[in-house]
């Protein structure tokens, strides 16, 4: 299909959706269907700037929002049955966070079918065009921090000997985390990747993970770390090794990574880890309402081909105490 062919289509979709169905949506509740693939404090963060943005966007815009949730439980099979549940109800929109981006086409495909828009969220369909995606620039983000710590690197004079803990690779954030990584810094001439250490977004590999790269790699000084979610568990490896060490120790071990989790900002604020891209839970959330409202009214949201995305902001311990709207400073205890 042209491009051209694919735009008139979308533009006679939406036009139909505002004849056929925004009408009555905006007379009543504009009920999207959400399905999450798992339920963390990220996921909870996102949930409630989901609704308490949609409350106050939505009133300006006169979109009054009803939100039916449903968890995965990390189950594609699951995520899939809990979508077309989401599609027998009726739903107006369905907005889900795929635990796999290739399993997840199908049900975009089914919604289609059923007339139903669908957004993906955070993690795009890998063979499926949804009507939107909706989330983080991942690229854009790792290619932050992979940057910040080269220029680290650079200003200390050290040269960075890497261990890169890999995310899920059926993951597409993860595939696009590993890929800027290494794209800046191969030509860097400050680092070496020494190994890639897959994890599939499990605690426990972060851990064995961590153990056995030091392990083989006793004079590695530097990690990528895709999120920073289970830094806990990198933190536990390197403390067995006496290598957890904050920057004025020259055992210290540098790290970048993407999200900016709870226990990254108490690591950042204590000197251990050096440079991490916020995953701006508040500005995804703003973003998918505004797509939303869009869908709600008949328009074209305007993703275009690459999605709504949302840039990062990287945090260092020289910033971290002065960084504003870091959810995961609200949500450390949760």
């Amino acid at each position: 299909m042209s491009r051209l062919s694919y735009k008139h289509l979308l533009g006679a979709a939406f036009a139909l959706m505002a004849a056929t169905s925004s009408g009555a949506a905006l007379a009543k509740d504009f009920v999207v269907g959400l399905s999450w693939d798992t339920k963390d404090t990220l996921v909870q963060a996102w949930e409630d700037y989901f609704q308490s943005e949609s409350k106050t966007m939505g009133d300006a815009a006169g979109v009054h929002f009803k939100w039916i949730i449903n968890v995965a439980n990390n189950d594609p099979t699951q995520q899939a049955a809990n979508i077309e549940d989401l599609i027998n109800q009726g739903v107006n929109v369905i907005v889900a966070r795929a635990k796999d981006g290739t399993a997840i086409g199908a049900s975009v495909r089914a919604a289609k079918e059923a007339g139903i828009p669908f957004v993906t969220f955070d993690r795009e369909s890998t063979n499926v065009k949804p009507t939107a995606h909706v989330g983080a620039d991942s690229y854009a983000h790792a290619k932050l921090a992979a940057t910040a710590l080269v220029e680290e690197l650079k200003a200390k004079n050290v040269h960075g000997k890497c261990i890169e803990l890999l995310g899920s690779q059926v993951d597409t954030n993860a595939v696009n985390f590993s890929k800027a990584w290494n794209d800046v810094t191969k030509p860097s001439g400050v680092v070496d990747n020494l190994m890639q250490v897959p994890t599939e977004w499990n605690p426990e590999l972060f851990l064995s993970g961590t153990t056995n790269a030091f392990r083989a790699h006793p004079d590695a000084n530097c990690m990528f770390v895709a999120s920073d979610f289970a830094l806990s568990a990198v933190q536990s490896a390197l403390e067995k090794i006496g290598r957890w060490k904050p920057q004025s120790d020259p055992a210290h071990v540098y790290i970048a990574s993407v999200g900016l989790m709870p226990t990254a900002v108490k690591a950042m604020e204590g000197g251990y880890h050096d440079v991490a891209a916020l995953w701006d839970t508040w500005g995804h959330a703003r973003e998918l309402d505004r797509v939303l409202i869009a869908i709600a009214q008949g328009k074209d949201p305007g993703c275009g081909d690459k999605g709504c995305l949302v840039n990062g902001r990287i945090g260092t311990p020289q910033t971290i105490d002065t960084m504003e709207n870091i959810w995961s400073r609200k949500y450390a205890d949760k």
